[in-house]
Protein backbone atom coordinates (compact mmCIF):
# COMPACT_ATOMS: atom_id res chain seq x y z
CA UNK A 1 0.00 0.00 0.00
CA UNK A 2 1.43 3.62 -1.24
CA UNK A 3 2.24 5.91 1.89
CA UNK A 4 -0.45 8.69 2.67
CA UNK A 5 1.85 11.34 1.12
CA UNK A 6 2.49 9.67 -2.01
CA UNK A 7 -1.48 8.48 -2.69
CA UNK A 8 -2.71 11.80 -1.77
CA UNK A 9 -0.43 13.67 -4.55
CA UNK A 10 -2.26 11.54 -7.02
CA UNK A 11 -5.86 12.45 -6.38
CA UNK A 12 -4.97 16.68 -7.60
CA UNK A 13 -2.63 19.16 -7.52
CA UNK A 14 -0.94 20.91 -4.39
CA UNK A 15 -2.71 24.17 -3.43
CA UNK A 16 -2.40 26.51 -0.90
CA UNK A 17 0.28 27.52 1.85
CA UNK A 18 1.98 25.23 4.82
CA UNK A 19 -0.80 24.35 7.38
CA UNK A 20 0.38 24.10 10.96
CA UNK A 21 -2.30 21.72 11.62
CA UNK A 22 -0.48 20.27 14.95
CA UNK A 23 -1.80 23.73 16.34
CA UNK A 24 -5.24 23.92 14.79
CA UNK A 25 -5.88 20.22 16.47
CA UNK A 26 -4.22 21.58 19.95
CA UNK A 27 -6.58 24.45 19.68
CA UNK A 28 -9.37 22.45 19.54
CA UNK A 29 -8.27 19.87 21.74
CA UNK A 30 -7.82 22.07 24.77
CA UNK A 31 -10.94 23.66 23.79
CA UNK A 32 -12.54 20.77 24.19
CA UNK A 33 -10.50 19.87 27.51
CA UNK A 34 -12.66 22.85 29.19
CA UNK A 35 -16.18 20.71 29.00
CA UNK A 36 -17.69 23.78 26.94
CA UNK A 37 -19.24 21.52 24.35
CA UNK A 38 -21.08 19.13 26.75
CA UNK A 39 -23.98 21.56 28.28
CA UNK A 40 -27.27 20.82 25.81
CA UNK A 41 -27.16 25.07 25.46
CA UNK A 42 -24.09 25.20 23.95
CA UNK A 43 -24.96 22.82 21.32
CA UNK A 44 -28.08 24.36 20.44
CA UNK A 45 -26.26 27.62 20.43
CA UNK A 46 -23.99 26.23 17.29
CA UNK A 47 -26.57 24.53 15.62
CA UNK A 48 -28.58 28.29 15.85
CA UNK A 49 -25.70 29.72 14.44
CA UNK A 50 -25.20 27.21 12.21
CA UNK A 51 -28.47 28.23 10.99
CA UNK A 52 -28.34 31.56 10.73
CA UNK A 53 -24.95 31.34 8.39
CA UNK A 54 -26.68 29.37 5.83
CA UNK A 55 -29.34 31.31 5.33
CA UNK A 56 -27.24 34.28 5.14
CA UNK A 57 -25.00 32.46 2.81
CA UNK A 58 -28.03 30.77 0.34
CA UNK A 59 -27.10 33.04 -2.48
CA UNK A 60 -23.86 32.88 -1.89
CA UNK A 61 -23.81 28.78 -1.84
CA UNK A 62 -26.88 28.67 -4.49
CA UNK A 63 -23.77 31.31 -6.67
CA UNK A 64 -20.81 28.52 -6.13
CA UNK A 65 -22.80 25.29 -6.89
CA UNK A 66 -23.89 26.91 -10.10
CA UNK A 67 -19.80 27.86 -10.63
CA UNK A 68 -18.72 24.37 -9.60
CA UNK A 69 -21.30 22.17 -11.40
CA UNK A 70 -23.55 23.96 -13.20
CA UNK A 71 -26.56 23.29 -10.96
CA UNK A 72 -29.78 25.25 -11.29
CA UNK A 73 -30.99 27.01 -7.94
CA UNK A 74 -33.81 24.72 -8.24
CA UNK A 75 -32.07 21.28 -8.16
CA UNK A 76 -29.19 23.03 -5.43
CA UNK A 77 -31.75 23.39 -3.48
CA UNK A 78 -33.65 20.57 -3.98
CA UNK A 79 -30.62 18.19 -3.46
CA UNK A 80 -28.68 19.82 -0.58
CA UNK A 81 -30.20 23.34 0.55
CA UNK A 82 -33.12 22.32 1.25
CA UNK A 83 -32.05 18.81 3.42
CA UNK A 84 -29.54 21.11 5.53
CA UNK A 85 -32.35 23.29 6.97
CA UNK A 86 -34.21 20.28 7.59
CA UNK A 87 -31.64 18.71 9.28
CA UNK A 88 -30.62 21.18 12.02
CA UNK A 89 -34.51 21.59 12.69
CA UNK A 90 -34.73 17.98 13.34
CA UNK A 91 -30.80 18.54 15.66
CA UNK A 92 -32.36 21.14 17.53
CA UNK A 93 -36.05 19.30 18.24
CA UNK A 94 -34.22 16.12 19.44
CA UNK A 95 -31.11 16.96 20.25
CA UNK A 96 -31.94 17.01 24.27
CA UNK A 97 -33.63 13.77 23.67
CA UNK A 98 -30.62 12.27 22.46
CA UNK A 99 -28.37 12.85 24.79
CA UNK A 100 -30.79 11.72 27.92
CA UNK A 101 -28.80 8.05 29.29
CA UNK A 102 -31.01 5.35 27.35
CA UNK A 103 -31.60 2.39 30.00
CA UNK A 104 -30.52 -1.21 29.58
CA UNK A 105 -31.24 -4.22 31.20
CA UNK A 106 -29.67 -5.15 34.79
CA UNK A 107 -29.97 -8.69 34.94
CA UNK A 108 -30.95 -10.56 38.19
CA UNK A 109 -27.09 -11.48 38.87
CA UNK A 110 -26.17 -8.06 39.71
CA UNK A 111 -29.43 -6.63 41.20
CA UNK A 112 -29.82 -4.44 43.17
CA UNK A 113 -28.80 -1.81 39.84
CA UNK A 114 -29.59 -0.14 36.99
CA UNK A 115 -28.03 0.16 33.75
CA UNK A 116 -28.00 2.48 30.76
CA UNK A 117 -26.08 3.71 28.19
CA UNK A 118 -24.42 7.40 27.60
CA UNK A 119 -23.40 9.44 24.60
CA UNK A 120 -20.14 11.18 25.81
CA UNK A 121 -18.73 13.35 22.73
CA UNK A 122 -15.77 11.42 20.69
CA UNK A 123 -13.92 15.41 21.41
CA UNK A 124 -11.79 16.62 18.05
CA UNK A 125 -12.81 15.23 15.00
CA UNK A 126 -12.11 16.01 11.27
CA UNK A 127 -14.70 15.70 8.52
CA UNK A 128 -13.33 15.70 4.81
CA UNK A 129 -15.89 15.91 2.11
CA UNK A 130 -16.20 15.30 -1.64
CA UNK A 131 -17.07 17.23 -4.35
CA UNK A 132 -20.04 16.16 -5.80
CA UNK A 133 -23.01 17.79 -3.51
CA UNK A 134 -19.90 19.99 -1.59
CA UNK A 135 -22.50 21.91 0.13
CA UNK A 136 -24.73 19.18 1.09
CA UNK A 137 -21.42 16.79 2.67
CA UNK A 138 -19.61 19.30 4.64
CA UNK A 139 -22.63 20.47 6.63
CA UNK A 140 -24.81 17.24 7.33
CA UNK A 141 -21.93 15.32 9.77
CA UNK A 142 -21.01 18.56 11.10
CA UNK A 143 -24.25 18.80 12.22
CA UNK A 144 -23.74 15.57 13.68
CA UNK A 145 -20.56 17.07 15.20
CA UNK A 146 -22.03 19.42 16.98
CA UNK A 147 -24.79 17.89 18.14
CA UNK A 148 -22.73 15.63 19.67
CA UNK A 149 -20.91 18.06 21.43
CA UNK A 150 -17.64 17.75 19.43
CA UNK A 151 -15.36 20.33 18.12
CA UNK A 152 -14.54 20.02 13.96
CA UNK A 153 -12.36 20.84 11.13
CA UNK A 154 -13.72 20.75 8.07
CA UNK A 155 -11.72 19.77 4.66
CA UNK A 156 -13.71 20.66 1.51
CA UNK A 157 -12.81 19.70 -1.85
CA UNK A 158 -10.73 21.24 -3.95
CA UNK A 159 -12.38 20.28 -6.82
CA UNK A 160 -15.02 22.49 -6.00
CA UNK A 161 -13.39 25.53 -5.36
CA UNK A 162 -16.12 28.19 -5.46
CA UNK A 163 -17.77 26.08 -2.84
CA UNK A 164 -15.04 25.61 -0.64
CA UNK A 165 -14.81 29.33 -0.79
CA UNK A 166 -18.29 30.15 0.34
CA UNK A 167 -17.97 27.18 3.25
CA UNK A 168 -14.79 28.75 4.49
CA UNK A 169 -16.18 32.39 4.69
CA UNK A 170 -19.87 31.08 6.25
CA UNK A 171 -18.25 28.74 9.01
CA UNK A 172 -15.08 31.25 9.76
CA UNK A 173 -17.58 34.27 10.28
CA UNK A 174 -19.90 31.52 12.22
CA UNK A 175 -18.08 30.12 14.89
CA UNK A 176 -14.28 30.33 16.56
CA UNK A 177 -11.48 28.41 15.59
CA UNK A 178 -11.33 26.33 18.56
CA UNK A 179 -15.23 25.25 17.29
CA UNK A 180 -15.68 24.82 13.78
CA UNK A 181 -12.50 25.52 11.29
CA UNK A 182 -12.29 25.07 8.07
CA UNK A 183 -8.93 24.35 5.82
CA UNK A 184 -8.78 25.03 2.20
CA UNK A 185 -6.47 23.06 -0.12
CA UNK A 186 -5.54 19.98 -1.96
CA UNK A 187 -3.33 17.20 -0.99
CA UNK A 188 -0.74 18.25 0.49
CA UNK A 189 -3.04 20.28 3.37
CA UNK A 190 -4.87 16.72 3.38
CA UNK A 191 -1.53 15.47 4.11
CA UNK A 192 -0.81 17.14 6.97
CA UNK A 193 -4.50 16.83 8.18
CA UNK A 194 -4.28 13.01 8.23
CA UNK A 195 -0.97 13.10 10.24
CA UNK A 196 -2.56 14.61 13.45
CA UNK A 197 -4.42 12.46 15.89
CA UNK A 198 -8.29 13.17 15.77
CA UNK A 199 -10.99 11.50 17.85
CA UNK A 200 -12.97 10.42 14.81
CA UNK A 201 -12.52 11.21 10.94
CA UNK A 202 -15.46 11.44 8.86
CA UNK A 203 -14.41 10.94 5.73
CA UNK A 204 -16.78 11.04 2.05
CA UNK A 205 -15.44 9.82 -0.80
CA UNK A 206 -14.09 7.13 -3.35
CA UNK A 207 -13.03 3.61 -1.77
CA UNK A 208 -9.67 4.52 -3.15
CA UNK A 209 -9.43 7.59 -1.29
CA UNK A 210 -11.03 6.08 1.87
CA UNK A 211 -8.12 3.27 2.11
CA UNK A 212 -5.37 6.04 2.30
CA UNK A 213 -7.42 7.64 4.55
CA UNK A 214 -8.30 4.47 6.89
CA UNK A 215 -4.64 3.79 6.66
CA UNK A 216 -3.86 6.98 8.30
CA UNK A 217 -6.30 6.69 10.86
CA UNK A 218 -5.16 3.30 12.18
CA UNK A 219 -1.27 4.57 13.05
CA UNK A 220 -3.64 6.33 16.19
CA UNK A 221 -6.32 3.64 16.31
CA UNK A 222 -8.51 6.33 15.70
CA UNK A 223 -12.63 5.44 14.31
CA UNK A 224 -14.14 6.21 11.33
CA UNK A 225 -17.06 7.12 9.45
CA UNK A 226 -16.04 5.97 5.71
CA UNK A 227 -19.11 6.55 3.63
CA UNK A 228 -17.74 5.39 0.17
CA UNK A 229 -19.65 4.41 -2.95
CA UNK A 230 -19.74 1.21 -5.70
CA UNK A 231 -21.71 0.27 -8.24
CA UNK A 232 -25.01 0.62 -7.55
CA UNK A 233 -28.21 -1.77 -9.25
CA UNK A 234 -30.72 -1.37 -10.56
CA UNK A 235 -32.96 -5.06 -10.60
CA UNK A 236 -35.96 -5.06 -12.61
CA UNK A 237 -39.17 -7.28 -12.81
CA UNK A 238 -41.07 -8.47 -15.37
CA UNK A 239 -43.73 -7.32 -13.96
CA UNK A 240 -42.70 -3.71 -12.68
CA UNK A 241 -44.30 -0.54 -14.50
CA UNK A 242 -41.25 0.00 -17.24
CA UNK A 243 -42.97 3.55 -17.83
CA UNK A 244 -42.39 4.52 -14.22
CA UNK A 245 -39.41 2.90 -13.92
CA UNK A 246 -37.90 4.36 -16.77
CA UNK A 247 -38.71 7.55 -15.75
CA UNK A 248 -37.48 7.47 -11.87
CA UNK A 249 -33.90 5.87 -12.66
CA UNK A 250 -33.34 8.14 -15.40
CA UNK A 251 -34.27 11.29 -12.60
CA UNK A 252 -31.61 9.23 -9.69
CA UNK A 253 -29.27 8.74 -12.60
CA UNK A 254 -28.84 12.26 -14.54
CA UNK A 255 -29.17 14.33 -11.65
CA UNK A 256 -26.14 16.31 -11.13
CA UNK A 257 -24.95 14.62 -14.45
CA UNK A 258 -24.50 11.20 -12.60
CA UNK A 259 -22.48 12.56 -10.31
CA UNK A 260 -23.86 10.96 -7.41
CA UNK A 261 -22.55 8.30 -5.04
CA UNK A 262 -25.90 6.67 -4.96
CA UNK A 263 -26.73 7.08 -8.71
CA UNK A 264 -28.26 3.83 -10.76
CA UNK A 265 -24.55 2.84 -11.67
CA UNK A 266 -26.21 -0.48 -14.38
CA UNK A 267 -29.24 -2.19 -15.18
CA UNK A 268 -30.04 -5.63 -14.85
CA UNK A 269 -33.04 -6.17 -17.26
CA UNK A 270 -34.47 -9.28 -19.51
CA UNK A 271 -33.12 -8.80 -23.05
CA UNK A 272 -36.86 -8.57 -24.46
CA UNK A 273 -37.71 -5.73 -22.37
CA UNK A 274 -34.26 -3.68 -22.96
CA UNK A 275 -35.08 -1.37 -26.27
CA UNK A 276 -38.53 -0.86 -24.91
CA UNK A 277 -36.47 0.54 -21.52
CA UNK A 278 -34.00 2.75 -23.49
CA UNK A 279 -36.73 3.95 -25.47
CA UNK A 280 -38.49 5.07 -22.23
CA UNK A 281 -35.37 6.34 -20.72
CA UNK A 282 -34.79 8.37 -23.39
CA UNK A 283 -38.31 9.82 -23.48
CA UNK A 284 -38.20 10.79 -20.12
CA UNK A 285 -34.87 12.49 -20.72
CA UNK A 286 -36.53 14.83 -23.40
CA UNK A 287 -39.23 15.39 -20.72
CA UNK A 288 -36.80 17.07 -18.40
CA UNK A 289 -34.09 18.35 -20.10
CA UNK A 290 -36.07 19.11 -23.72
CA UNK A 291 -34.23 18.17 -27.05
CA UNK A 292 -30.82 18.75 -26.16
CA UNK A 293 -29.73 18.73 -22.57
CA UNK A 294 -27.41 21.16 -23.20
CA UNK A 295 -29.66 23.83 -23.77
CA UNK A 296 -31.67 23.23 -20.05
CA UNK A 297 -30.29 25.00 -17.12
CA UNK A 298 -31.27 21.85 -14.94
CA UNK A 299 -28.57 19.59 -16.71
CA UNK A 300 -25.13 19.63 -14.56
CA UNK A 301 -22.19 19.36 -15.91
CA UNK A 302 -18.88 17.21 -15.34
CA UNK A 303 -16.35 18.47 -12.15
CA UNK A 304 -13.51 18.71 -14.37
CA UNK A 305 -11.99 17.68 -17.15
CA UNK A 306 -9.99 14.58 -15.83
CA UNK A 307 -13.20 12.80 -14.52
CA UNK A 308 -14.80 14.00 -18.55
CA UNK A 309 -12.03 12.12 -19.75
CA UNK A 310 -12.50 9.29 -17.61
CA UNK A 311 -15.95 9.03 -18.35
CA UNK A 312 -15.44 9.36 -22.26
CA UNK A 313 -13.29 6.61 -21.75
CA UNK A 314 -15.91 3.98 -20.03
CA UNK A 315 -17.99 5.68 -23.04
CA UNK A 316 -16.11 3.54 -25.57
CA UNK A 317 -16.53 -0.03 -23.99
CA UNK A 318 -20.08 -0.70 -25.38
CA UNK A 319 -22.71 0.58 -28.03
CA UNK A 320 -24.42 3.63 -27.04
CA UNK A 321 -28.40 3.25 -27.00
CA UNK A 322 -28.74 6.91 -27.02
CA UNK A 323 -27.09 9.88 -26.39
CA UNK A 324 -22.69 10.05 -26.09
CA UNK A 325 -22.63 13.55 -27.24
CA UNK A 326 -20.21 15.58 -25.61
CA UNK A 327 -18.14 19.00 -25.67
CA UNK A 328 -15.08 18.96 -23.49
CA UNK A 329 -14.27 22.57 -23.36
CA UNK A 330 -17.84 23.08 -20.97
CA UNK A 331 -17.45 19.43 -19.85
CA UNK A 332 -20.70 18.69 -21.53
CA UNK A 333 -21.72 14.83 -21.70
CA UNK A 334 -24.98 14.41 -22.57
CA UNK A 335 -27.25 11.54 -20.63
CA UNK A 336 -26.23 8.55 -22.19
CA UNK A 337 -27.25 4.66 -22.20
CA UNK A 338 -24.90 2.22 -22.98
CA UNK A 339 -25.69 -1.93 -24.03
CA UNK A 340 -23.87 -4.37 -24.79
CA UNK A 341 -20.32 -3.40 -22.22
CA UNK A 342 -18.86 -6.85 -21.70
CA UNK A 343 -18.75 -7.26 -18.23
CA UNK A 344 -14.83 -7.45 -17.73
CA UNK A 345 -14.85 -3.85 -18.78
CA UNK A 346 -13.90 -0.61 -17.05
CA UNK A 347 -17.27 0.27 -17.82
CA UNK A 348 -19.05 -2.87 -15.41
CA UNK A 349 -16.06 -3.15 -13.48
CA UNK A 350 -15.66 0.81 -11.82
CA UNK A 351 -17.84 3.08 -10.04
CA UNK A 352 -19.08 5.22 -13.24
CA UNK A 353 -19.57 8.53 -11.38
CA UNK A 354 -20.90 10.14 -14.57
CA UNK A 355 -24.20 10.44 -17.02
CA UNK A 356 -23.86 6.65 -18.42
CA UNK A 357 -26.30 4.15 -17.53
CA UNK A 358 -25.29 0.29 -19.09
CA UNK A 359 -27.96 -2.18 -19.67
CA UNK A 360 -27.02 -5.47 -18.99
CA UNK A 361 -29.07 -8.95 -19.92
CA UNK A 362 -30.48 -10.65 -16.99
CA UNK A 363 -33.70 -13.15 -17.80
CA UNK A 364 -35.11 -13.55 -14.62
CA UNK A 365 -34.72 -12.15 -10.81
CA UNK A 366 -32.14 -15.86 -9.62
CA UNK A 367 -29.74 -14.80 -11.80
CA UNK A 368 -29.97 -10.86 -10.87
CA UNK A 369 -29.39 -11.73 -7.38
CA UNK A 370 -26.80 -14.09 -8.28
CA UNK A 371 -24.66 -11.39 -10.22
CA UNK A 372 -25.04 -8.76 -7.34
CA UNK A 373 -23.74 -11.39 -4.63
CA UNK A 374 -21.01 -11.85 -7.08
CA UNK A 375 -19.58 -8.35 -6.72
CA UNK A 376 -18.95 -6.29 -3.88
CA UNK A 377 -21.59 -4.91 -1.74
CA UNK A 378 -23.29 -1.65 -3.16
CA UNK A 379 -23.79 1.61 -1.27
CA UNK A 380 -27.55 1.08 -2.39
CA UNK A 381 -29.40 -1.52 -4.47
CA UNK A 382 -32.63 -0.71 -6.79
CA UNK A 383 -35.50 -3.06 -7.11
CA UNK A 384 -38.54 -2.76 -9.46
CA UNK A 385 -41.70 -5.06 -9.22
CA UNK A 386 -44.85 -4.97 -8.63
CA UNK A 387 -44.96 -8.21 -7.30
CA UNK A 388 -43.98 -7.26 -3.77
CA UNK A 389 -43.00 -10.93 -3.07
CA UNK A 390 -39.92 -10.40 -5.75
CA UNK A 391 -38.68 -7.12 -3.90
CA UNK A 392 -38.87 -8.74 -0.52
CA UNK A 393 -36.66 -11.85 -1.87
CA UNK A 394 -34.02 -9.56 -3.51
CA UNK A 395 -34.05 -7.92 -0.31
CA UNK A 396 -33.63 -10.35 1.92
CA UNK A 397 -31.19 -12.24 -0.62
CA UNK A 398 -28.75 -9.21 -1.23
CA UNK A 399 -26.65 -6.93 0.82
CA UNK A 400 -26.13 -3.47 -0.02
CA UNK A 401 -25.64 -0.18 2.56
CA UNK A 402 -29.67 0.95 1.58
CA UNK A 403 -31.72 -0.22 -0.93
CA UNK A 404 -34.88 0.70 -2.34
CA UNK A 405 -38.27 -0.60 -3.84
CA UNK A 406 -39.69 0.92 -7.01
CA UNK A 407 -37.77 3.95 -6.81
CA UNK A 408 -33.83 5.45 -7.03
CA UNK A 409 -31.92 7.78 -4.18
CA UNK A 410 -35.19 8.89 -2.30
CA UNK A 411 -33.74 6.32 1.13
CA UNK A 412 -31.18 9.30 1.45
CA UNK A 413 -34.08 11.56 2.50
CA UNK A 414 -35.22 9.37 4.88
CA UNK A 415 -33.38 11.83 8.30
CA UNK A 416 -34.96 9.11 10.69
CA UNK A 417 -32.85 6.24 8.84
CA UNK A 418 -28.90 5.82 8.89
CA UNK A 419 -27.38 6.31 5.75
CA UNK A 420 -24.17 4.52 4.75
CA UNK A 421 -22.39 1.59 2.98
CA UNK A 422 -21.17 -1.68 3.94
CA UNK A 423 -18.28 -3.35 3.08
CA UNK A 424 -16.41 -1.20 0.46
CA UNK A 425 -19.05 0.94 0.04
CA UNK A 426 -18.44 2.24 3.44
CA UNK A 427 -18.71 1.40 7.22
CA UNK A 428 -20.37 3.65 10.03
CA UNK A 429 -24.38 5.86 8.76
CA UNK A 430 -25.50 9.41 9.50
CA UNK A 431 -28.58 11.52 9.19
CA UNK A 432 -30.77 12.47 12.36
CA UNK A 433 -30.15 10.78 15.25
CA UNK A 434 -27.69 8.16 13.55
CA UNK A 435 -25.25 11.63 12.70
CA UNK A 436 -25.34 12.17 16.56
CA UNK A 437 -24.66 8.83 17.24
CA UNK A 438 -21.66 8.65 14.86
CA UNK A 439 -20.02 11.66 16.71
CA UNK A 440 -20.17 9.93 20.15
CA UNK A 441 -18.88 7.20 22.36
CA UNK A 442 -21.96 4.64 23.63
CA UNK A 443 -20.81 4.63 27.07
CA UNK A 444 -21.60 1.68 29.33
CA UNK A 445 -22.82 2.92 33.02
CA UNK A 446 -24.03 0.42 35.86
CA UNK A 447 -25.50 2.02 39.45
CA UNK A 448 -25.01 0.19 42.19
CA UNK A 449 -26.27 0.68 46.16
CA UNK A 450 -23.73 0.02 48.84
CA UNK A 451 -26.78 -2.08 50.28
CA UNK A 452 -27.70 -5.60 49.40
CA UNK A 453 -24.11 -6.87 48.70
CA UNK A 454 -24.40 -10.44 47.87
CA UNK A 455 -21.77 -12.77 48.63
CA UNK A 456 -22.57 -15.16 45.94
CA UNK A 457 -19.65 -13.78 43.71
CA UNK A 458 -17.09 -13.77 46.38
CA UNK A 459 -14.78 -16.71 46.81
CA UNK A 460 -14.53 -19.04 48.07
CA UNK A 461 -16.51 -20.85 45.45
CA UNK A 462 -16.43 -24.04 46.84
CA UNK A 463 -20.28 -25.82 46.84
CA UNK A 464 -21.86 -22.61 44.57
CA UNK A 465 -21.67 -24.38 41.19
CA UNK A 466 -25.28 -25.25 41.54
CA UNK A 467 -26.36 -21.45 42.77
CA UNK A 468 -24.26 -20.06 39.30
CA UNK A 469 -26.09 -22.18 37.19
CA UNK A 470 -29.26 -21.59 38.47
CA UNK A 471 -28.57 -17.84 38.66
CA UNK A 472 -26.45 -16.81 35.46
Amino acid sequence: MPTVAAALDRQGPQAGPSLDAQALVARQRAYFETRATLPLEWRREQLRALDRAARQHEADILDALRSDLSKSPEEAYLTEVGSIYGEIKNALKQVKAWMEPRRGSAPLVIQPARAYQYADPLGVTLIIAPWNYPYQLSIAPLIGALAAGCTAVLKPSEHAPATSRVLARMLTQAFAPEVVAVVEGAAEESRLLLEERWDLIFFTGGPGVGRIVAQAAARHLTPTVLELGGKSPCIIDRSADLEVTARRIAWGKYVNAGQTCIAPDYVLIPPDLKSRFADLVQQAVKSFYGADARESSDYGRIINARHFERISALAADGQVAFGGERDAPSRYFAPTVITDAPLSSALMQEEIFGPLLPLVDCPNIDEAIRFVRSRPKPLALYSFAKDAAVNERVLAETSSGGAVTNDVCVHFAAEGLPFGGVGESGSGGYHGRSSFDAFSHKKSVVKRPFALDMKLRYPPYAGKLGLFKRFL
